[in-house]
């Protein structure tokens, strides 16, 4: 059998090992992330916000100003639902809508400072009881392990 076809048969078995360990893994990953968010969540201080309208705080926090398609596209979600976010959002004083400097119809979404000051917060609570944790339920080489899953994650989160 010549090498390449050597090459294709050897990576053709190896695949067929590997989805099983790959759905189990998937399933471990999906279940795991969700136990701990939600864990975190309920721990942190209540904000009355939802996991949609943190999120596109946080977006407008990272990217700075917005339009409302921008963010629906970047949080893929559909603008319809993203427009009710923004409503809640202004609603609350966490985000102000100014004129687009290019385009007059739309609108700039940004940050209020109360809106940056309660992101503060909860980062600061989240990410102190996360190393928390780390520190008192996983061993140092388990630490270095979550030290460099935590760069394939989030290559699995981006696009």
């Amino acid at each position: 059998m010549p090498d390449d076809a050597q090459d294709q048969q050897q990576h053709q078995q190896g695949q067929q090992g590997a989805p099983q360990q790959l759905q189990e893994t998937a399933e471990e990953l999906a279940l795991s992330l969700g136990l701990l968010v939600r864990r975190l969540r309920a721990e942190a201080s209540t904000s009355g916000l939802t996991l949609s309208q943190e999120a596109a705080l946080k977006r407008l926090e990272r990217e700075g100003p917005r339009t409302a398609a921008e963010l629906a596209r970047a949080e893929q979600v559909r603008p319809q639902s993203m427009l009710a976010t923004v409503g809640a959002l202004l609603a609350e004083g966490l985000i102000e809508r100014t004129p687009h400097p290019e385009d007059g119809r739309q609108l700039l979404i940004s940050l209020t400072e109360p809106a940056r000051t309660l992101l503060r917060e909860r980062r600061a609570a989240g990410r102190g009881r996360l190393v928390e944790l780390i520190a008192t339920r996983l061993d140092p080489a388990e630490q270095q392990t979550l030290h460099e899953a935590a760069g394939l994650l989030r290559r699995l989160a981006t696009d």
